[in-house]
């Protein structure tokens, strides 16, 4: 199973890499909209970020801009199809990434419905994406 999950891994990235053109910027822009109550529940809160210099409506841009470029698009990895995760609620909390990170595209789908899952999300909050958990 190991094998699989770095395969995995290893073909988001290789994908969000040829997304980029090769003379794009290495800008990080994004919008986050975050959904307090889950999509269809209420409208979303939407902030922006974008990078060097640290800008935007989101709340905590240096702190993003400055973790965003230690980590790069691998903090976005999407939760590999073959993980064993703990069925555990943490809430209705969902939330969407889009934009480039370090000029590479990146569509990220956010939410609380597992353990991992939950640890995706906590990984990136409340820096990135806001606390979330059960109301």
């Amino acid at each position: 199973m190991r094998p699989l999950a770095v395969l995995s891994f290893a073909a988001v990235v290789l994908v969000a890499c040829a997304n980029g053109s090769a003379g794009s910027s290495r800008a990080t822009s994004l919008t986050i909209a975050f959904w307090p109550e889950g999509p269809g529940a209420s409208q979303p809160r939407r902030t922006t970020l974008r990078c060097a210099p640290a800008r935007g409506t989101h709340p905590r841009s240096a702190l993003a801009c400055r973790r965003l470029a230690r980590g790069g698009v691998a903090l976005l990895a999407p939760v590999p199809r073959d993980a064993l995760c703990t069925e555990i609620y943490g809430g209705p909390q969902t939330a969407r990434v889009v934009g480039k990170v370090a000029g590479k595209r990146v569509w990220a789908s956010f939410s609380r419905t597992n353990g991992c899952h939950i640890a995706r999300w906590d990984r990136l909050s409340p820096w990135l994406l806001p606390r979330g958990g059960v109301t």
